[in-house]
């Protein structure tokens, strides 16, 4: 087994204030602090690194860690530094902080390869080893890293209730003195993580739900949440490896646009999660659908910074069209931040947990592990997958699956994964074990 080992103990763990527009998480909260820790890392946290979370300094300081007054003193001297969204760089409007990474150091966050990729070759050019968490493989043992499902979980729970805030009606069917309000009608598009959370919620938010997937395997789990599964008549399947969706056929294309069409004119609510990794997200609703739609009606566009899913929508933006109002708003797992940093801080901690030794607690990485080789992007200065992929299809829902039959699932996971894409060869030359 081929390791790579690191036995300066104890190891510093640094985590970064983000500082990218629309993002409020943070990689590691006090609870995973403590952690991080016991597993042997000297943490130190930027300061204010954890205020749009709702995590203070204090909090931070009482669970063991130092704070850092700048990301320079922060990054001195770092191991290991630990981040949610990809490293500013200044075409980004802000300093550079790939460089400021010391040479050597392990980089771990949700690092867009797909959207990014000139990232790669500034990770390499620094030296740093980097480690992209929405490339964990699809497999049992790494469902607790699983940051893709964790986050799209509450992005589907979001959508739905930042849907009943612009939604100027009630969800629930009422009974009155006065006469009956009848529910509200909710389309989804996508059964995915997302999607599945979404149906939840709306369920108990007491509307009737309508949901479209092109996978017709997603019926079972649909109607086990109470919605009434939206079916386009066709010999063709939507099902690839490992129970994503894949990309369809025109002719395909056109009935669905067409059945999609038919079932929103009915609808008051829609709430779209198609996402392609690497690609633009799927058009799905055109303005002329939108124009179809009953004034009041809402459309969420949970794929608005892929490109969106609708035709109008417009990013960190509620825009109107003719009554029917287009929500657009970026990083919806954001707007919960505390909760969304606790499960993503808590995939993280998993990670790092695979990768320490417990008994001389130093970081010990095997690169023949499968879930490395899946996420490792750069290391030793070079690239370690050219083209990064994750296999999923039109109706991921901005992630994959995770294997349980909560709202959070789509389908069991796979005993290979279907994201694997990494070099076969090992990343560090050393001792075999």
């Amino acid at each position: 087994m081929t390791l790579y080992e690191t036995k300066e103990n104890p190891m510093k763990l640094a985590v970064l204030k983000e500082r990218r527009p629309y993002e409020t998480r943070v990689a590691a909260t006090p609870e995973t602090v403590k952690k991080l820790i016991a597993l042997g890392f000297e943490v130190m946290v930027e300061k204010g690194a954890g205020v749009a979370s709702h995590f203070s300094d204090d909090a931070y300081k009482e669970a063991g860690a130092s704070i850092g007054t700048t990301p320079q003193k922060t990054l001195e001297g770092a191991q290991v530094v630990i981040k949610v969204s990809p490293p500013m760089t200044k075409t980004d409007g802000g300093e550079d902080e790939v460089k400021l990474l010391p040479e050597g150091a392990l980089l771990i966050g949700i690092l867009q390869p797909h959207t990014k990729p000139e990232l790669l070759k500034a990770y390499a050019k620094q030296k740093v080893t980097s480690f992209a968490l929405e490339l964990v493989p699809r497999i049992t043992r790494a469902q607790a890293m699983d940051v893709l499902s964790s986050q799209s979980n509450l992005a589907g729970y979001r959508a739905v209730i930042e849907a009943s805030q612009v939604f100027e009606r009630a969800f629930p069917m009422m009974m009155t003195a006065a006469g009956t309000i009848p529910p509200a009608r909710v389309l989804i598009l996508g059964a995915g993580v997302a999607g599945l959370q979404a149906i939840a919620t709306a369920k108990r938010l007491g509307a009737i739900v309508n949901v479209f997937d092109v996978r017709a395997a997603a019926k079972e789990q649909v109607e086990s949440l109470g919605g009434t599964f939206v079916q386009v008549e066709s010999e063709e399947t939507g099902e690839a490896a490992g129970g994503y969706a894949k990309e369809m056929s025109a002719a395909y294309k056109a009935r669905q646009s067409a059945k999609i069409k038919e079932v929103l004119q009915k609808s008051d609510v829609c709430i779209t999660t198609a996402l392609i990794p690497g690609k633009p997200a799927p058009r799905l609703i055109t303005k002329d659908m939108v124009a179809g739609m009953k004034p009041g009606s809402v459309i969420v566009d949970l794929a608005v910074e892929a490109g969106g899913n609708c035709e109008g929508s417009v990013l960190g933006e509620v825009v109107d069209k003719n009554g029917v109002k287009i929500v657009g708003y970026a990083n919806m797992a954001g707007r919960i931040p505390t909760d969304a940093s606790s499960v993503y801080a808590r995939n993280l901690l998993s990670l790092l947990t695979l990768c320490m030794d417990k008994e001389s607690k130093s970081l010990v990485i095997n690169w023949d592990d499968e879930i490395i080789k899946a996420i490792a992007l750069t290391h030793e200065g070079k690239l370690q997958q050219s083209q990064p992929s994750i296999s999923t299809g039109s109706y991921s829902s901005s992630s994959s699956p995770s294997s349980s039959s909560s709202p959070s699932s789509s389908s069991p996971p796979s005993s290979s994964s279907p994201r694997r894409r990494g070099s076969s060869k090992s990343l560090k030359k050393g001792d075999a074990q």
